[in-house]
Parts: structure tokens; sequence; C-alpha cells
């Protein structure tokens, strides 16, 4: 078969065929891959058979890759880079976010293979943040322009750390996390490969506006969390056995629909090393 790629929706996202992840990708085919992600920005690739370590060199062809998370130990020693997402112990995010935006250099992105699906429900929608950006009014993006606002994930996080025996988290970016310090980036991110400007704030984990007063902030929070996860600018995929998704988590947010009640559902994720966001004034 030849490598395809058939667009989901006009905005976002496109299905991949052609391709087996089993076998060691040919650095055009993965060149192709990373190429494509750049316009479509979400790829689904369908009737996959990858197990842990399959998965991994997957994902490694696509870029470096980090720990499984900042604080949440890997699959096991031998897959420390595989995220597991359980829906038994917690493992649900049904909040418009953009992954591990707490760090000072979240994930280029993320590669995501169903592991255990419940029989309905469970469905995973990405949003264009490139589109969210351009949906605000030319006055309200000259503003974000000039914003920069706090992310953080202790609310998610802080009590995995503290209830880890050794009280430290993973490496992430060559130091050990002791803590979950807030940190700040821009309100609009220039993405470092298209030079295009996206919204860089989500609601799992964006705290405040800086610099702005405490009304402002929530204020400027709801006009931009209003213009993310809109339906004409996002994608949503219902999950079959062996899917795999990558998405580029630099001009994406996501969120799982949490609609499967008490049925298991449990997903592996791996993240590939990202930069630190950088805005059009910088």
């Amino acid at each position: 078969m030849t490598l395809s790629f058939e667009p989901l929706t006009i905005a976002i996202g496109a299905q991949v065929s052609g391709v087996d992840l089993e076998d060691e990708l040919a650095p055009e085919t993965s060149a192709a891959i990373r190429r494509t992600l750049l316009d479509r920005k979400v790829l689904v690739f369908r009737g996959q058979r990858l197990n842990p370590s399959a998965h991994r060199a997957f994902a490694a062809s696509l870029g470096e890759l980090t720990p499984a998370h900042p604080v949440v130990p890997g699959l096991d020693a031998d897959h420390p880079e595989i995220y597991v997402l359980d829906s038994g112990d917690g493992g649900k995010a049904p909040e418009w976010h953009t992954d591990v935006t707490f760090t000072r250099t979240p994930p280029l992105g993320s590669v995501l293979r169903a592991v255990d699906l419940p029989p309905t429900g469970g469905d995973t929608c990405w949003t264009d943040l490139e589109a969210a950006y351009l949906w605000l009014s030319p006055p309200l993006r000259e503003l974000a322009d000039k914003l920069e606002a706090v992310h953080d994930g202790r609310k998610d996080f802080e009590e995995l750390l503290q209830v880890r025996q050794s009280g430290e988290g993973n490496l992430w970016d060559g130091e050990r996390v002791r803590s979950l310090d807030p940190v700040t980036h821009p309100v609009v991110r220039v993405h470092p490969e298209t030079g295009r400007r996206s919204l860089f704030v989500n609601p799992g984990f964006t705290t405040h506006v800086k610099d702005v007063s405490e009304t402002e902030s929530r204020a400027l929070l709801a006009l931009f969390f209003a213009a993310i996860g809109r339906q004409e600018y996002s994608v949503r995929h219902r999950w079959a056995p062996g899917d795999v998704v990558v998405w580029d988590n630099r001009s994406t947010a996501h969120l799982a629909v949490d609609d499967y009640g008490d049925q298991h559902r449990v997903m592996h994720r791996i993240t590939i090393r990202g930069d630190q966001p950088v805005g059009p004034r910088s």
C-alpha cells in the first residue's frame, strides 16, 4: 500500500493508511508523517497491532521521547516512557487541556494507543488552537499577543508527587522533579516549525493572566476559553481496538469524553520532547 492521508474534517485531523506501525519506518515515511502532522495536527492510524515496545519504537521515529510524565511513573522498568491512563485509577481527562503545559518545555506531541476500551463511549476530542486564535477579533488578538499566563499542575499532580516514596518525580529536561512550581508561558504561541500563531492557554492548567487584576484575568480567560473547543474546528475520534492517534501538542487541546460510567478504559500515551514556548513579542 501507498502511504495516504484522508482529511477527517476541513479544519483538523486526517486518517492515515498504507503503513504498518509494527514495522520499522523508512526515514521518508516518518518525515511524511511529521509534515502532515504540522498541517492536520491530529493523525489517526487504525487497525494497528502494537505492543508497548512497538509503540515506543514508532513514537521514537517521530522525535526524542520524554519520560512518561514529570510526576507519574511509567508503565514498568522496561517502558518508562509510557504513561498509563487508567479510568479505574483516576485516569480521566474530561476537560480541555494541552499536555503538561505546567512545565517549562511542554511536549512537542503525543502518541496515544487504545489498550482496553469500554463497550461504548470514551471518545477523545481535539481542537485546533490556531483556529481558536483566529476566531478572536483582531483587537483581542492584538491584546493576546502581548500577554503571558501562568500554568499550574499542582491541583492534579501535587499529591501524587508527595506520596511517592522518594518524594521525587521523574527526570524532565535533565532535572529531577521535586516540586511543581507554576510556570509562565505566552498566551499566544508561535509554532517553532510553521510560524503560525495559536492560543496557548487551556482550562486544564492555565490559572491566571499575569500583570492584570484578578477580575481582568477571569474575564480574559473566559474569552480565551470560549474560543477553545468550538465544533467547527474540532474533531471527535471514536476509538476501536488497535487505534493509534498522534497529535501536535503545540497547536491543539484535547479532552476525553467521560460518558462510559464505571466501565473500564485504559490508554497508553508517549510524549515527544518539545521546547520552550515562544510568543509573538519574544
